[in-house]
């Protein structure tokens, strides 16, 4: 089969990044910003090229890394649904550098800035490889530079609240990643093969045949759970408020939106290619997700009332979001796949947006992130204000914004998968919405309550630049268009996952 040049964009988006973090080292502070801010800002036009030819009816293709072709080769896989995550993955890193570009003087000393930019490439670097690749093992080799490039984003901050985050983030994850890991080598040790169609084939021939049953079960428990606790599912997720709320505001939107993300796409990707959905289901993994999911979306909103800092706030809102992700993929059927790609892809867009115009909100009151000095903070800080406001409207469901057609899309998909199922989430769902409607409305409301009367905030603290407006402004135009456009992306989420597996 001849390759076209286009084909080769995807190995380009892995390579680019992977390689300029080298070169970014040795690089001046302010170059290396300017450089690493290029490098993802090229990544994400091309990861846009991409998807168009993909909206225009490009078929998914394998390429091959190398001269040696499968089963002993790398390859990484092309398709729809790959694109589109690209594309919102790389948005979403290049978005948030620029959001938390002001903050790295005060956060960083000038030596680190170089260092942290070298992290945000390597983390860009490890997302795309997560998306693309076809080949289990080297899934597992970015996973774990992604997870140190997390504990790196952590841990930058050196004070003793950071560094006790980025501790306990790595040995939550570690633990995820040896389980991770384990469950790979029995399944190489079942079926032969590295390159996830090879194993999805052999895989399928033990399901039929039922040798190796057992076997075949402990694999799918290791991954799951594995990516389970690497993605902060509940209870899984103790690490997750010291790790967002204490870091810099870029490594808060990175971690929110993206960090997870990615394991969860490998996990679904997992579930797809390489084990195939029917086994999964009959696994019963699905069902302990399930009830671990529903927990979390009530236990992380309840979590989330309880604080009085708006970064903890937002953080525990993750927990409940991540249920969510985790309830889709636990009702075990394609439109439950579906509803938790969007709201992926919604989280992702919103989480980030959230936890920047969080901090810019706290500049503008005296960097103090506790409700009762927030009030008025929408006024001081105008676009941070609107910016919290969108993002916490589509969390509860507002109509015209992405939360709202994911919690719809989650409505749909429990109806098609039956009776109990059904109930248990539209109760849940409810509740969860309630809960989010608590926490949310009551922080919009205080952002536009007239402040206290000895309070007293300097104006010029408010500004974080240009470049943080113009991020929260993207984002938010970002949200709304998911709501709006909702059905191009669900058309094209549906599309992907039939030529996932």
């Amino acid at each position: 089969m001849h390759m076209q040049l286009w084909q080769s964009i995807p190995f380009a988006c892995i390579i680019l990044p992977l390689g300029s973090a080298a070169v970014t080292s040795i690089m001046k502070p302010r170059l290396a910003r300017i450089w690493a801010t290029s490098i993802i800002s090229i990544v994400t036009v091309l990861s846009a090229v991409v998807t168009v030819l993909y909206m225009n009816g490009a078929e998914p293709y394998t390429y091959m890394m190398g001269h040696y072709p499968a089963p002993w080769g790398n390859e990484i896989r092309v398709g729809m649904l790959e694109t589109v995550t690209a594309l919102v993955f790389s948005l979403t890193m290049l978005l948030s550098l620029l959001g938390g570009m002001k903050k790295l003087d005060e956060h960083l000393p000038r030596q680190n800035q170089s260092l942290y930019c070298v992290v945000l490439l390597l983390m860009t670097a490890a997302l795309m490889a997560q998306v693309y690749t076809n080949d289990i093992f080297t899934g597992y080799v970015f996973l774990e530079i992604m997870t140190l490039a997390a504990c790196a984003l952590i841990a930058v901050r050196k004070r003793g609240r950071t560094l006790v985050a980025a501790a306990k983030y790595m040995i939550m994850n570690l633990i995820g990643s040896g389980l991770f890991l384990l469950g790979i080598i029995f399944l190489y040790d079942i079926s032969g093969h590295l390159l996830m169609e090879n194993i999805g084939d052999a895989v399928a021939h033990i399901a039929a045949t039922g040798e190796y049953r057992q076997p075949l079960i402990v694999v799918v428990a290791l991954i799951t759970i594995g990516l389970s606790i690497k993605s902060a599912l509940f209870p899984f997720h103790t690490w997750v408020p010291d790790a967002y709320g204490y870091s810099t505001p870029t490594s808060q939107a990175v971690l929110s939106s993206l960090v997870s993300k990615g394991y969860i796409f490998l996990l679904i990707k997992i579930m797809y290619r390489v084990i195939g959905l029917n086994v999964i289901v009959k696994t019963g993994i699905t069902d302990v997700l399930f009830a671990f999911a529903l927990v979390g979306m009530v236990m992380g909103s309840l979590s989330a009332i309880r604080q009085n800092d708006i970064r903890r706030m937002v953080a525990f809102s993750s927990v409940a979001q991540i249920g969510y992700i985790y309830m889709g993929i636990g009702l075990g059927t394609d439109a439950g796949m579906m509803a938790a790609m969007f709201h992926l892809f919604s989280h992702t867009l919103c989480k980030s947006m959230l936890f920047l115009a969080a901090g810019g909100l706290a500049d503008a009151s005296g960097n103090s992130k506790h409700f009762r000095d927030l009030r008025g903070a929408g006024y001081r800080s105008p676009i941070a204000g609107v910016a919290f406001t969108i993002g916490a409207l589509s969390m509860v469901g507002f109509p015209f914004l992405g939360g709202f057609v994911a919690k719809f899309n989650f409505a749909l998909a429990a109806m098609d998968a039956g009776s109990i199922r059904a109930l248990l989430v539209l109760i849940v769902l409810a509740v969860s919405t309630a809960l989010n409607t608590v926490y949310f409305l009551r922080t919009v409301i205080t952002l536009y309550r007239k402040p206290l009367e000895t309070a007293h905030y300097p104006a010029e603290k408010g500004q974080r630049g240009l470049l943080f407006n113009v991020s929260l402004v993207c984002f938010s135009a970002a949200n709304v268009l998911l709501g709006v456009f909702s059905q191009i992306i669900v058309n094209a989420i549906v599309k992907g996952l039939s030529t996932f597996g």
